[in-house]
């Protein structure tokens, strides 16, 4: 039993699939699998129009592995996979290494050369190789719209993490090492964890966020800043701090998640130091009134 995508996100609607395909992988007494790719195909055919992950293949696979899959099997994305037809991809993936007796898909799913093949094709091949295909339909929590990592991608820019996560079915998080910052949370009673600029998951927007922080499976209750931090000159873009509450913690080196639950407010530059404090306070009391 295989499905077939992109998975980024993992969400609502991939995990929809994923669940029909357990489900009837165990009626049949057979193994469920998702075969997914090491990257966007955009990132190799039109990487000027590639979207953001909003995942690395490392929290993907984690995800996967979460759904109670049986195996996932990545496959490296590259010009010679590009180019085969819709036939040659089944035959290669689905029938020569997975042995597919049912495919599950959603029914906007792709594939072969030049998104050649669609849920039509993949029947009809289906019908040659020994197979059947089954459909699961769009998953839409309000009755309209349709989970897709689009959307999902659309609300993380709008700094919405609340909704995102909602469609997700897990919280937006951000996974990378706690490096070396400018120390100016430590000189103004606030020490924050800053993590390294290539950091794994899809950043929000700028702005101040209640959140989990995770070091090795412990979760504290965190305050997280994101952005350039607009009073002080010379701060890098898009840099995630977060200030863990009531804990001092030696965090350097420690490859790190951090969780964003719900955004406190946008990102603004104060002028002079005490209306700062006076703010990154009140954010510290509404983080734990969130959480």
């Amino acid at each position: 039993m295989v499905t077939v995508g992109k998975f980024d996100g993992v969400h609502l609607g991939h995990r929809a699939v994923i669940s029909q395909l357990i489900k009837v992988a165990r009626a049949k007494g057979m193994p469920a699998v998702a075969v997914t790719f090491d990257r966007n195909p955009l990132a190799l055919l039109r990487p000027d129009i590639c979207p953001p992950n909003l995942i690395s293949i490392e929290q993907k696979l984690e995800l996967l592995g979460e759904t109670g899959l049986d195996a996932v099997l990545i496959v490296p994305f590259d010009a010679r996979l590009a180019a085969l037809t819709p036939a040659d991809f089944v035959k290669e993936f689905l029938v020569d290494s997975l042995h597919a007796s049912t495919v599950l898909v959603g029914q906007d799913f792709r594939f072969g050369a030049g998104g050649a093949g669609n849920v039509d094709t993949l029947r009809s091949l289906g019908v040659g190789f020994g197979f059947t295909v089954e459909l699961i339909d769009d998953v839409m929590p309000d009755g309209q719209h349709r989970v897709s990592s689009t959307r999902i991608r659309e609300l993380l820019h709008e700094g919405d993490v609340t909704r995102a996560g909602e469609l997700l079915g897990h919280i937006p998080t951000v996974r990378g090492i706690v490096v070396h910052g400018a120390k100016r949370g430590r000189e103004l009673g606030f020490p924050t964890a800053n993590l390294s600029p290539e950091s794994q998951g899809l950043i929000p927007a700028d702005g101040v966020y209640a959140g989990w922080f995770i070091d090795g499976g412990v979760r504290y209750p965190a305050a997280i800043s994101v952005g350039s931090n607009p009073t002080f000159d010379g701060v890098r873009p898009k840099q995630v701090e977060a200030f863990v509450l009531d804990q001092d913690l030696d965090l350097y080196g420690h490859n790190v998640d951090v969780e964003f639950v719900a955004r406190i407010r946008g990102m603004v530059k104060y002028e002079g130091i005490a209306p700062l404090i006076a703010q990154m306070a009140d954010d510290v009391t509404r983080v734990r009134g969130l959480l």
